[in-house]
Protein backbone atom coordinates (compact mmCIF):
# COMPACT_ATOMS: atom_id res chain seq x y z
CA UNK A 1 0.00 0.00 0.00
CA UNK A 2 2.74 2.46 0.96
CA UNK A 3 4.76 1.58 -2.13
CA UNK A 4 1.77 2.26 -4.38
CA UNK A 5 1.27 5.65 -2.73
CA UNK A 6 4.96 6.45 -3.11
CA UNK A 7 4.88 5.56 -6.82
CA UNK A 8 1.73 7.64 -7.32
CA UNK A 9 3.31 10.62 -5.55
CA UNK A 10 6.45 10.29 -7.68
CA UNK A 11 4.35 10.29 -10.87
CA UNK A 12 2.41 13.32 -9.64
CA UNK A 13 5.66 15.14 -8.86
CA UNK A 14 6.90 14.51 -12.39
CA UNK A 15 3.63 15.87 -13.81
CA UNK A 16 3.80 18.85 -11.43
CA UNK A 17 7.32 19.75 -12.58
CA UNK A 18 6.32 19.32 -16.22
CA UNK A 19 3.31 21.61 -15.67
CA UNK A 20 5.48 24.44 -14.36
CA UNK A 21 8.19 23.86 -16.95
CA UNK A 22 5.82 23.91 -19.94
CA UNK A 23 3.56 26.80 -18.92
CA UNK A 24 3.01 29.82 -21.13
CA UNK A 25 3.68 33.20 -19.52
CA UNK A 26 1.29 35.89 -20.69
CA UNK A 27 3.26 39.14 -20.23
CA UNK A 28 0.27 41.42 -20.87
CA UNK A 29 -2.02 39.86 -18.25
CA UNK A 30 0.84 38.76 -15.96
CA UNK A 31 -0.38 35.18 -15.83
CA UNK A 32 1.00 31.71 -16.29
CA UNK A 33 -1.27 29.42 -18.30
CA UNK A 34 -1.22 25.62 -18.60
CA UNK A 35 -0.33 24.61 -22.14
CA UNK A 36 -1.60 21.03 -21.93
CA UNK A 37 -4.23 18.93 -20.18
CA UNK A 38 -2.96 17.42 -16.90
CA UNK A 39 -5.75 15.10 -15.84
CA UNK A 40 -3.80 13.53 -12.98
CA UNK A 41 -3.36 17.02 -11.45
CA UNK A 42 -7.00 18.00 -12.21
CA UNK A 43 -5.83 20.88 -14.45
CA UNK A 44 -7.25 21.52 -17.92
CA UNK A 45 -5.60 23.19 -20.86
CA UNK A 46 -5.78 26.98 -20.56
CA UNK A 47 -6.13 27.01 -16.77
CA UNK A 48 -4.38 29.91 -15.10
CA UNK A 49 -1.75 28.41 -12.81
CA UNK A 50 0.04 31.58 -11.75
CA UNK A 51 -1.11 35.19 -11.54
CA UNK A 52 -0.06 38.32 -9.73
CA UNK A 53 -3.35 39.56 -8.23
CA UNK A 54 -6.41 38.01 -6.60
CA UNK A 55 -5.42 34.45 -7.31
CA UNK A 56 -5.43 31.29 -5.21
CA UNK A 57 -2.17 29.58 -6.05
CA UNK A 58 -2.04 25.91 -6.91
CA UNK A 59 -0.91 23.70 -4.08
CA UNK A 60 0.63 20.26 -4.52
CA UNK A 61 -0.60 19.27 -1.06
CA UNK A 62 -4.22 19.84 -2.14
CA UNK A 63 -3.70 17.65 -5.19
CA UNK A 64 -2.36 14.85 -2.98
CA UNK A 65 -5.44 15.19 -0.75
CA UNK A 66 -7.71 14.89 -3.80
CA UNK A 67 -5.94 11.64 -4.65
CA UNK A 68 -6.62 10.52 -1.05
CA UNK A 69 -2.96 10.10 -0.12
CA UNK A 70 -2.57 9.50 3.59
CA UNK A 71 -0.28 12.00 5.34
CA UNK A 72 0.68 14.21 2.34
CA UNK A 73 3.07 16.27 4.51
CA UNK A 74 5.43 13.32 4.46
CA UNK A 75 5.97 13.61 0.71
CA UNK A 76 6.49 17.35 0.38
CA UNK A 77 9.13 19.56 2.02
CA UNK A 78 7.99 22.16 4.53
CA UNK A 79 7.32 25.76 3.55
CA UNK A 80 10.52 27.84 3.28
CA UNK A 81 8.98 30.53 5.49
CA UNK A 82 8.61 28.03 8.31
CA UNK A 83 12.05 26.63 7.79
CA UNK A 84 13.25 23.62 5.91
CA UNK A 85 14.86 20.27 6.39
CA UNK A 86 18.19 21.93 7.25
CA UNK A 87 16.63 24.06 9.97
CA UNK A 88 14.82 21.03 11.39
CA UNK A 89 18.06 19.01 11.46
CA UNK A 90 20.00 21.84 13.09
CA UNK A 91 17.39 22.39 15.80
CA UNK A 92 16.28 18.84 16.59
CA UNK A 93 18.84 16.27 15.50
CA UNK A 94 22.39 17.61 15.76
CA UNK A 95 23.99 18.21 19.11
CA UNK A 96 24.52 21.84 20.02
CA UNK A 97 28.12 22.91 19.66
CA UNK A 98 30.09 24.44 22.48
CA UNK A 99 29.50 28.15 22.36
CA UNK A 100 31.93 30.55 23.91
CA UNK A 101 30.51 32.16 27.01
CA UNK A 102 30.90 35.92 26.97
CA UNK A 103 32.34 37.42 30.10
CA UNK A 104 30.15 40.18 31.47
CA UNK A 105 31.89 42.77 33.58
CA UNK A 106 30.01 44.52 36.33
CA UNK A 107 31.99 47.77 35.96
CA UNK A 108 33.06 48.32 32.37
CA UNK A 109 35.98 50.67 31.81
CA UNK A 110 34.73 53.96 30.36
CA UNK A 111 36.14 54.89 27.01
CA UNK A 112 37.98 58.19 27.19
CA UNK A 113 37.94 60.16 23.95
CA UNK A 114 40.82 62.50 23.27
CA UNK A 115 40.01 66.18 23.59
CA UNK A 116 39.10 67.91 20.37
CA UNK A 117 41.28 70.64 18.99
CA UNK A 118 39.58 74.00 18.53
CA UNK A 119 36.34 72.52 19.93
CA UNK A 120 35.84 70.17 16.95
CA UNK A 121 36.17 72.86 14.28
CA UNK A 122 39.55 71.63 13.13
CA UNK A 123 42.63 73.73 12.43
CA UNK A 124 41.07 76.59 10.55
CA UNK A 125 43.27 79.64 10.15
CA UNK A 126 41.14 82.74 10.13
Amino acid sequence: MALKQKELVDELKIEWKRLWKERVDDKIRAEGVAIDDYSSLFIDKGTIIHATRDFKALNFKDILKQHEISDPERYIPPDPHVGGWNKFVKENITKPQNKKVEVHYSNPIPIVKPSQKKHGRGWLHI
